[in-house]
């Protein structure tokens, strides 16, 4: 088979449909939450799903002037992309020993630092590339993840930054944090963290930092937290147009649109009586006479497991739910008794606007947070890019 006739092939068995106009909107959008702040568009994790250079484009046509990624290989590969322009500052903040510091040096990357390991390896690439590091100081003020602890040990990486920084070795760029409830309103650790990172980036403004920026808003902080824009936002679930939390508001709420449709086509249309058990372990049996449909995508596909008997599913032109266990290439849905065409459209989640289910619902229906719900649509279904 040829690689144009396997495409199609595939588009034909599903297909994630991504509609850059949106995506363009909904940054455009999160800009004017935070009129004096920049904007980082997060790209990380393939843009969510979403695909990450696509994605990046049309962030940066819409006005985004940074881009944040969580690992090296990732910030690397959209610094290779030659219709990005060259302005664009590019972020990344997870590493590891022995990371490719000096190549992130000579690509021009801001290197996130959040110990002394780290900008011990940061400035020998940089002393090996004889080239000044980007360099952005995370502090920890609460989240526990990665970031700097405050006291003695931010006080020795600020030091420390500030000496490589006067050697001619780096340049720190910015100091960050992250938050870890921002998505619930008026939990007590977001003005805690807030007030934590005002102290923090003080002090290394005391010492003589000048960073370019201050950032510790996510997307529920540039959303709902106005206080908290500083000199950049990072909006990452919320560019994609969903929402970070149902307890914040729905993508409506904040003018923003779903970026995402995934749709199937039916691969089979069939009668059966009943009491007919339905895929593994029979955890469905049909009540009555009744016709299924199969939709041929399954947890290879990132269609969550966890979701069966209870995802959400358009199909014939009404909501059907999954019928017994999603399977790995493959799942079922009981259609009452009607005889939609094979390879009609089955539409698991999109804007809602047809009807449809939208990804917040399927993360009910598997107990998790819509991020995931698109983050782990897997590489067998192609993504299909509209409004280019």
């Amino acid at each position: 088979m040829s690689e144009t006739a396997a495409r199609r092939d595939a588009v034909t068995r599903a297909r994630a449909e991504i509609d850059l106009a949106a995506l363009r909107a909904n940054v455009r959008a999160l800009r004017e939450r935070a009129p004096g702040a920049a904007l980082m568009a997060v790209v990380k994790a393939d843009a969510y799903g979403h695909g990450a250079i696509p994605c990046a484009r049309a962030a940066v046509e819409a006005g985004a002037t940074w881009l944040g990624t969580a690992t090296p290989q990732e910030a690397l590969a959209l610094r290779a992309d030659p219709e990005l322009p060259d302005d664009v500052r590019i972020m990344c903040w997870l590493w590891t020993p022995g990371g490719p510091w000096r190549e992130a040096v000579e690509a021009g990357l801001d290197v996130s630092v959040s110990g002394m390991w780290a900008l011990e390896e940061l400035v020998a690439a940089a002393r090996d590339a004889a080239l000044p590091a980007r360099v952005q100081l995370k502090a920890d003020t609460g989240l526990g993840r990665n970031g700097c602890q405050p006291g003695e040990d931010w006080a020795e990486l600020v030091r420390e930054a500030l000496r490589a920084e006067r050697e001619g070795l780096l340049r720190v760029t910015g100091l960050w944090s992250h938050f870890a409830c921002a998505d619930e309103p008026g939990h007590p650790s977001i003005a805690a963290q807030l007030t934590r990172f005002r102290e923090m980036t003080a002090y290394a403004e005391q010492q003589g930092v000048r960073p370019e920026v201050r950032h510790i808003a996510n997307s529920p902080a540039t959303l709902t937290l106005p206080e908290t824009h500083f000199d950049l936002v990072r909006p990452g679930i919320a560019m994609y147009g969903v929402s970070p939390s149902p307890e914040i508001g729905t993508p409506a709420d904040f003018g923003l649109r779903p970026v995402m449709t995934l749709s199937a086509s039916l691969a089979l249309v069939k009668r059966v009586p009943g009491g007919h058990g339905v895929s593994y372990g029979h955890h469905y049996t049909t009540p009555g006479d009744t016709t299924l449909g199969l939709v041929p995508l399954g947890y290879a596909d990132g269609i969550p497991r966890h979701a069966s008997s209870a995802g959400p599913v358009l199909a014939g032109g009404k909501w059907r739910t999954v019928a017994g266990r999603i399977a790995m290439d493959q799942f079922v849905v009981d259609l009452g008794g009607e005889r939609p065409e094979p390879g009609s459209e089955a539409v698991l989640f999109g804007p809602g606007d047809r009807g449809e289910p939208t990804a917040e619902d399927w993360a009910r229906a598997a107990g998790t947070i819509a991020y995931e719900i698109v983050t782990r649509i897997g590489p067998r279904v192609p993504r299909v890019y509209v409004n280019e």
